[in-house]
């Protein structure tokens, strides 16, 4: 944990010195130690600080959201981008915007309802027979309805001009251009969602021994289900809202924290939090860099990345059990 957490410190400040400006990491240096150079306050506190604080928001809710999604459904490939949870957000804020409603007042909840439906949409899928008991025709199912969403979507963009001005950026997911206010109005779901997974640790951790052994425990598996359906909307539509659709995040990181911390839910939910920001950081880093001076949106690098991991993790022999 402490070196993830001083690997999360050093991604930081590389996002801070590197990015959109005109201004070099000599100048940023400066600027933390103290100078007062007035381009380099406004590039580094208005633009970058912003974006890395976002970029630790949104890893940590994607992260989070995806172990709590694959503990739920016992499905080691289930994702937020993959089964059309975030679609489903997207599809949401894109249906309200075409509908007249406004941006600014309405995307967040608008996201987080659509995430929701997501959900139940996904668990919906995950208790059909045959379906939900095999991994990846589960992702195929989620495939098929995160692209029949996006597929909606885009009508929509077509059918209303100025709507599709105004949510371009969810089509792709970036976090260029987002300020401290946008994440200051998704907070408090955070952290509402960050309360209700502490609650719900400990029995999903009983669940993941079958739901007699859970209901001998004292818990209650249906109740279990639903409170982690609900913090995984509240998460996933926050993140959306604020940087619009990222796929594979929440696959690949809880993956990595089994992998440190072993198959208890509580000590993986815990390593996602270190390193859904550090991956989320690092690719948006590098997608500032790869076609400079322009930049690569998030989500497309996201997706580039992803892609070949679901691709080795579905071809391993053996998937692992939760």
């Amino acid at each position: 944990m402490f070196l993830l957490l001083t690997a999360l410190v050093a991604v930081s400040v590389v996002s801070l010195l590197i990015g959109a400006g005109s201004i070099g990491p000599r100048q940023v240096l400066g600027l933390l130690s103290g100078s007062d150079h007035a381009e380099a306050r406004f590039i580094v506190w208005e633009l970058r600080a912003p974006r890395t604080l976002i970029g630790i928001a949104v890893g940590v809710a994607l992260g989070v959201a995806g172990a709590l999604l694959q503990a739920v459904s016992r499905n080691p490939l289930a994702e937020p981008g993959l089964l059309g949870v975030s679609a489903g957000a997207a599809f949401a804020v894109s249906l309200a915007l075409v509908l007249g409603a406004s941006a600014a007042t309405l995307r967040i909840p608008v996201a987080q309802l659509g995430a929701l439906i997501g959900c139940v949409c996904v668990l919906s899928v995950a208790r059909l027979r045959d379906v939900g008991n095999d991994p990846v025709r589960l992702v195929l199912a989620g495939a098929a309805f995160s692209g029949l969403l996006g597929s909606l979507s885009a009508l929509m963009l077509l059918y209303d001009q100025s709507a599709a001005d105004e949510i371009r950026f969810w089509v792709v997911g970036s976090l260029a251009g987002r300020r401290l206010d946008d994440l200051w109005a998704v907070l408090p779901s955070l952290l509402v969602a960050g309360a209700g997974v502490v609650v719900i640790a400990r029995p999903l951790a009983a669940l993941a021994l079958g739901e007699r052994a859970a209901s001998g425990l004292g818990h209650r598996p249906g109740l279990i289900r639903w409170l982690a359906v609900g913090c995984v909307a509240l998460l996933v539509g926050a993140a959306t809202a604020i940087a619009g659709p990222i796929a594979f995040v929440g696959l690949v990181v809880p993956f990595v924290a089994r992998a440190i911390a072993g198959p208890d839910i509580r000590r993986t939910l815990w390593f996602c939090l270190p390193v859904g920001p550090l991956i989320v950081l690092t690719a948006d880093i590098i997608s500032r860099v790869v076609v400079a001076p322009s930049e690569l949106p998030l989500g497309v690098l996201t997706a580039l990345c992803g892609a070949p991991v679901l691709i080795a993790v579905v071809r391993a022999k053996r998937l692992p059990m939760l």
